[in-house]
């Protein structure tokens, strides 16, 4: 199917409003942009047929065929001079693609030859999912008043924090990912037969130890940034402070909207930028829907919300029918989101987070949850053993088809394990916000993780996780008192959630979710080659002078 009618087909399936018709669209693909230190950055052009339109810029990794190919048709259509160009060592550029470390310059120089392009308006937008909004936030900056609107889907300035949650690895994520990149360097049929088999070798990949051997064993290869974040994790590491732009978001003057999903991978580091945008008096758009970081859903919100916000933003160019808009003017409603849940819907707000009830569930004896304060009670108790780690299941995955609300008894039947659940509601609780656990814990072991994840106890006895968090400890985090207890504050993922009359509230606390965080060996050995693993036992505390509780922002309550 011809480019020009696959886009027109896409246009009309996503409702997009009616634009003026630019005329035809001319595109030109390959081109040769050289950069400061001589590497050349492949880009292709889809130039509409007027004068004087705005440029979107998109930077990727993942070739510029396919969505891409799409979008580019899409946006040129709609009156943008839209540029897709492959990162260095992607899709045909020069040099060797090293994430995060090229990024601002290439960005920069880009940016440069745009403004020497006699039909670069001095206008500027960008639009970028997941690893392409890296590349924006890392030129954003210094885009200055060209740069008119962003776009950022599923992603943020900062991956350090997502890489590295709860001072843990991220095993899933960036070993996936890294497979995922080797997988375009080679044959298509090849990769065809590695995805018919189920991807094999990154199963065994993500069981394999030590970790430094892991990307051999998915790619055949060793990966260096895969051995350089194994290497260099610990918060303080010099290595990550030009790899995170987190710094650079508040010197952005353009409109943004963030758009993402209750399981997505980046979900809380993208609230951060939200955070700090709002604290210097910005005006962002935020949507969050019930998505996955690579679900259909989510391609297709962000293509819808995105267009309109280009529409909305860069200057002179609303569609067909609407008054031009001022740039810079915020759209009527900040805040979209979807509350999952039965019955939850979609709301509008004002803000995020909107005012809640900050309220303590607390641990009792027998696994029951229950607002009512905690009574003297013996500690629950489980062995934790790496050798054989408690599994992750759904979540915040990368890769989609493994993401999300799953059913999790088969894991909440582990002796791993431990679940506490409340009586059934009487009415419904409707929870949005920030989560939290607090979580008192001994240990036979100074090295171990803490996993705690809220789930939804349907009235079939079903329990879907809603959201989750881990934290590591170590020896100088979460200090013990003299009875060798320690408080272990866990953030768990946003949510926006109603939990429905009948169903009942659980929460499981582990000693890990594996392959999603890297099992903990029990040992100070380094990340990358611990090989020896200590099982242990520990306690979870749940008495008046150690209230373990999970902390729930209650913006209605009809229990």
């Amino acid at each position: 199917m011809p480019d020009r009618l696959l886009a027109r087909l896409a246009g009309a399936a996503l409702r997009l409003p009616a634009t003026t018709r630019p005329g035809p669209v001319r595109v030109t693909r390959d081109i040769p942009v050289r950069v400061r230190d001589g590497v050349v950055l492949r880009t292709d052009h889809y130039a509409p047929g007027v004068r004087d339109a705005p440029t979107v810029l998109i930077r990727t990794p993942y070739g510029r065929g396919g969505p891409l190919r799409l979008l580019g048709r899409l946006l040129a259509a709609r009156g943008r001079h839209a540029v897709i160009q492959s990162c260095r060592g992607t899709g045909g550029s020069g040099g060797t693609f090293a994430p995060l470390v090229h990024e601002r310059d290439d960005g920069v120089d880009t940016l440069d030859w745009l403004r020497r392009q006699p039909w670069w308006s001095g206008a500027l937008g960008m639009f970028g999912v997941s690893y392409q909004g890296f590349a924006q936030w890392a030129l954003a900056a210094d885009a200055g008043d060209e740069l008119r609107a962003m776009v950022a889907v599923v992603t943020a300035s900062a991956t350090r924090d997502s890489t590295y949650a709860g001072e843990s690895f991220a095993l899933d994520t960036v070993l996936t990912w890294a497979e995922l990149l080797h997988a375009q360097t080679v044959p298509w049929l090849a990769r065809q037969r590695e995805l018919k088999r189920g991807q094999p070798r990154l199963a065994a990949a993500l069981e394999h130890l030590p970790l430094a051997g892991a990307d051999l064993v998915a790619t055949g290869v060793t990966i260096p940034f895969f051995q350089e974040w194994l290497r260099h994790h610990t918060p303080d590491a010099e290595y990550w402070r030009t790899r995170v732009f987190a710094d650079r978001v508040a010197r952005v003057r353009a409109p943004v909207i963030m758009v993402s999903g209750w399981h997505d991978i980046f979900l809380p580091a993208q609230l951060d930028d939200y955070a700090t945008l709002r604290a210097d008096g910005a005006r962002p758009r935020l949507v969050i829907g019930p998505w996955t970081h690579g679900s259909p859903g989510l391609f297709v919100a962000s293509l819808r919300e995105g267009l309109a916000w280009l529409d909305e933003h860069l200057t002179g160019l609303a569609p067909a029918g609407e008054r031009p808009r001022r740039a810079g003017r915020s759209t009527p409603v900040p805040v979209r989101l979807s509350v999952g849940g039965a019955g939850g819907g979609w709301r509008d707000l004002p803000d995020w987070p909107p005012p809640a009830v900050d309220t303590a569930w607390h641990l009792h004896p027998g696994g029951e949850l229950a607002v009512r304060p905690p009574v003297p009670s013996p500690a629950d108790e489980f062995r934790y053993d790496p050798a054989d780690p408690t599994p992750s299941l759904g979540g915040p995955l990368l890769v989609a088809q493994r993401a999300g609300p799953v059913d999790n008894r088969s894991v909440e039947a582990r002796p791993d394990v431990l679940t506490y659940t409340s009586a059934a509601l009487s009415g419904p609780i409707e929870v949005i916000g920030p989560v939290r656990a607090e979580i008192h814990v001994r240990s036979e072991l100074a090295y171990l993780d803490v996993f705690v994840r809220l789930c939804d106890v349907d009235r079939r006895g079903r329990s879907w996780n809603v959201c989750d968090g881990l934290v590591r400890v170590a020896p100088g985090r979460f200090p013990a008192d003299p009875s060798g207890v320690r408080r272990v504050a866990v953030p768990l993922w946003p949510t926006a959630y109603r939990f429905a009359a009948g169903h009942r509230l659980r929460l499981q606390v582990a000693g890990g979710a594996h392959p999603r965080w890297a099992r903990n060996p029990g040992t100070c050995e380094p990340l990358g080659t611990a090989v020896t693993l200590r099982a242990g036992w520990r306690q979870v505390l749940h008495d008046p002078g150690y209230p373990s509780a999970l902390r729930l922002p209650i913006v209605h309550s009809g229990s």
